[in-house]
């Protein structure tokens, strides 16, 4: 059973006046990031340099946006396992040709799936079979193909297989990552054979090679992904399931289909800001904006206590909705449309005491890993594409020799009898990916176009909101939007806040009643975004600092 093979590289040097074989580093940062906007005429985005670099690398083939995305996405499942794979799903935004397409690549659960015995538990498993959901990336990447790609899909999967059989430099925030995930994944003999190598994870700057995922790379790409859900691949997938008790059966891997979708939107001060429809959570970050409209914020001081005390009981109010009403397209019980209808919103503006934290029976999020990639070409297309396991490496069952490691989207079902949301056979669960995109309202230049997404869970919505404020209401770039401090909502009227924003404003929050906790550093629990955003002759980009990732263009 071939697994992770990883190589230490390094040069010789001196330490202490001795001849050490193998360098070694600090590799932490001590410094605030300094990073600069990204200026070009096509420009690609993600939280690693290869990453970013296979998205550009299409570009430079003759490829469009929607190339450099797939590419960028199948690279991912390689260079940054820990936070996606090819067992995981995709969502996606799309402007081409001057038109907004949504794309829903979420999977459904097993039709076998043993509700009942489930619904007798006190929480939904996160590891096992259990949580597991069809993956839907792989059939994402081949329907954006289709559908716009100018290139031959077979040559968008190119850099990935190329990384996975000759192998790639690991980047630290992924290597950290990796080890994380290795105490919690060490029980799983699939997992370990897959991704350990004698007994532990890669470290940084190892040289690590993926041959089970560079084989499964090529056969997806040889057949357009026929092989993954009707042939060899699904058919491990469904013996693997089958040998511990899962309920996969053929059909359920056969009948998955990506859903072209009507994205949902709202003017936020007369820029669109676009989400995906629910099952995905952008309607939370879209219910928050909506309320916090009511607000002005550009007259107050950007992160003052103010501005963030109101930011942060939108976004409360925004998941409470969330919570109670996303699920499976098939099982809602309301619509987009009533939820964000303007005088619903006023409404629940005027419920923001300003003078006190509430909590407004929000829930509690949980945590999740994802990957986040924006592009754009200087035909003026742009693709917002997020994919995800849901939680790090996903379920921890990985297929063997395959490399597929399944995601564990199903833990996002509820046990609530009566629920939309609530654990069924069949069913998509609520969905925690959600990219993002800023459309010119009627008659604005087409300059106010914007491409972004933070990833991270339920800190997306979060995240979203934050770099949304900051470029509309306080006319920051797109990297000084990523670069700023983050806030997070916990649950009830938990806070988690960076360092940056100063004594002064986190004693005024405590004032207000909020439960303050500062991090010792900024990091990549706060999300790690990418925004790209249309100039007069090409684009401008940014790349979180809190991921390895980086901005390319030319």
């Amino acid at each position: 059973m071939d697994h992770v093979r990883v190589r230490r590289m390094g040069s010789a040097q001196t330490v202490h006046g001795s001849l050490r074989g193998m360098t070694r580093f600090d590799w932490s940062l001590p410094h605030h990031s300094r990073r600069q906007p990204i200026l070009g005429r096509s420009i690609a985005a993600t939280s690693t340099p290869l990453g970013a670099q296979a998205g550009l690398e299409m570009i430079r083939r003759g490829g469009n946006a929607a190339d450099a995305a797939i590419a960028i996405a199948a690279c991912m499942t390689v260079v940054e396992p820990t936070s996606n794979g090819i067992g995981g799903d995709a969502f996606c935004l799309a402007w081409m040709s001057g038109e907004l397409h949504g794309l829903n690549g979420s999977g459904r659960s097993p039709v076998g799936l043993d509700s009942d015995r489930l619904l007798a538990m006190d929480t939904h498993p996160t590891n096992g079979w259990d949580p597991i959901t069809v993956p839907g990336a792989v059939r994402s990447w081949v329907d954006m193909n289709a559908r716009f790609g100018a290139l031959e899909f077979a040559e968008c999967l190119q850099p990935a297989i190329r990384h996975a059989r000759d192998g790639y430099l690991l980047a630290p925030e992924t290597a950290r990552a990796w080890r994380r995930s290795s105490e919690r994944f060490g029980v799983s003999e699939s997992w370990c054979a897959t991704f350990l190598r004698d007994g532990r994870a890669p470290s940084e700057g190892d040289l690590v090679t993926l041959p089970d995922h560079a084989r499964t790379l090529e056969s997806i790409a040889e057949t357009k992904g026929e092989s993954f859900y009707r042939g060899e691949l699904a058919q491990r997938i469904v013996e693997a399931s089958q040998a511990s008790g899962g309920s996969f059966v053929m059909k359920d891997l056969e009948s998955h289909v990506s859903d072209w979708v009507d994205p949902i939107s709202l003017d936020y001060r007369g820029r669109i800001v676009n989400e995906i429809p629910p099952n995905g959570q952008g309607i939370a970050a879209l219910i928050a904006l909506g309320v916090l409209r009511h607000f002005d914020l550009g007259s107050m001081t950007v992160d003052s206590p103010e501005v963030l005390h109101l930011q942060i009981e939108a976004m409360k109010i925004g998941f409470a909705d969330a919570h109670r009403w996303v699920a499976d397209p098939d099982h809602l019980q309301t619509t987009a449309e009533a939820l964000l209808d303007d005088a619903r919103l006023e409404s629940l503006a005027g419920t923001i005491d300003r003078s006190r934290a509430r909590t407004f029976d929000a829930g509690v999020p949980k945590p999740g890993g994802t990957i986040y990639l924006s592009t754009a070409d200087h035909d003026g297309n742009c693709v917002s594409w997020i994919q995800s396991n849901y939680t790090g490496f996903g379920s921890g069952v990985v297929i063997p020799e395959t490399g597929i490691a399944m995601q564990n989207r199903g833990a996002c079902f509820t046990l609530e009898a009566g629920h939309p949301n609530v654990v069924a056979g069949g069913k998509r669960p609520y969905n925690t990916i959600i990219p993002g995109m800023m459309t010119p309202a009627d008659g604005a230049p087409e300059t106010d176009l914007m491409t972004f997404g933070v990833m991270g869970g339920f800190m997306q919505p979060q995240g979203q909101l934050q770099v949304v404020s900051h470029l509309v209401d306080f006319d920051r770039n797109p990297q000084a939007a990523l670069d700023a401090p983050r806030w997070q909502w916990r649950k009830g009227l938990s806070i988690d806040i960076e360092p940056g924003f100063g004594d002064g404003v986190i004693d005024a929050l405590r004032t207000l009643g909020h439960e303050i906790t500062v991090s010792k550093e900024m990091n990549a629990e706060f999300g790690r975004g990418q925004a790209i955003h249309r100039i007069e002759h090409g684009w401008c980009a940014g790349s979180d600092p809190r991921a390895d990732g980086q901005a390319v263009g030319i």
